[in-house]
């Protein structure tokens, strides 16, 4: 697929590849699925803490390459059994693409200071504390218990756990944030930048 955004970065993406956006104080973005190619993808959405929320965007493109792996998963944020992401996020959190073969079995091990976790599953039928998943989304009782799954066909899910945000979350029509303050100058920001010449760019793409 191609890609672009306000910050002034466009290219391509390959299949497994990653889009990292802090969106901060506003940002636009569009992509393109290459001709004749089907795509499937994920998109997580996170609150960010004051600190950060109106910092001016930032954006990160990667190939799968740069993804690591451990067993099935590939880490997409956060640490997991000794290995990294790349993107660096100043909160408690683990996101991973996970996919298993027919009958396999897997344990998901939320860290010590998580207290939420929830998973999509996107391919395949999913067992997991005694229900049974298909092409859904499952959020887990509060805690950081081992989350253990086992794979009916060949699966593929995203799964993440967290310390939950400890402010208080503000919505509006493009993004989320900690008061109706920063919520106003951040969608103030968003109007404004949509009438930029590297707005009006995207419809390119």
């Amino acid at each position: 697929m191609t890609y672009a955004d306000t910050s002034g970065k466009s290219g391509s993406l390959s299949a497994g590849s990653i889009e990292w956006m802090r969106a901060g104080a506003g940002v636009w973005h569009a992509g393109t699925p290459t001709q004749g190619q089907a795509m499937r993808g994920y998109q997580l959405w996170l609150a960010l803490p004051p600190e950060l929320e109106l910092e001016p965007a930032e954006s990160l493109y990667l190939e799968s390459h740069h993804i690591e792996s451990d067993g099935p998963a590939r880490i997409l944020l956060g640490q997991y059994s000794r290995k990294s992401s790349p993107f660096y996020l100043p909160m408690s959190i683990n996101y991973l693409h996970v996919q298993l073969k027919d009958g396999q079995l897997w344990t998901y091990t939320p860290n010590a200071d998580h207290n939420i976790a929830w998973l999509a599953l996107n391919k395949g039928k999913l067992h997991t504390s005694g229900v049974t998943l298909e092409r859904e989304m499952a959020i887990f009782a509060n805690g950081n218990d081992p989350i253990h799954l086992a794979a009916e066909g060949d699966v593929e899910l995203v799964i993440g756990s967290a310390a939950k945000h400890p402010y208080p979350l503000v919505m509006g029509a493009y993004s989320v944030h900690t008061s109706p303050a920063a919520l106003d100058e951040g969608e103030r920001n968003i109007a404004d930048l949509r009438k930029t010449p590297a707005a009006a760019a995207l419809i390119h793409y």
